[in-house]
């Protein structure tokens, strides 16, 4: 499991909110490389979630995208706490 603090503002970065103006949510690009790269090796897929993160200004740990990669490549669900400051 993952963990997480944003700023409320900065909300909509990290999850999908219809009314947001930002552009795709690290949800979003999670989700679609769920759905496009599950079995792929997860050093192929860990620099596209790095690239979702950077984008978004997300402070994931290398540890946290790392996990993320593994779950992703191999189709198990991920749990990520979010703190909301």
């Amino acid at each position: 499991m993952g963990e997480i603090s944003v700023s409320k503002g900065s909300l909509d970065r990290l999850l999908t909110d219809s009314t947001s103006t930002c552009g795709s949510s690290f949800q979003q690009a999670f989700a679609d490389l769920a759905r496009t790269h599950r079995g792929r090796p997860a050093a192929e897929i860990r620099p596209l979630l790095a690239r979702a993160a950077q984008q978004g200004s997300l402070g994931f740990s290398s540890a946290d995208l790392w996990e993320q990669a593994r779950a992703i490549s191999g189709g198990a669900p991920y749990v990520l706490r979010v703190t909301v400051t």
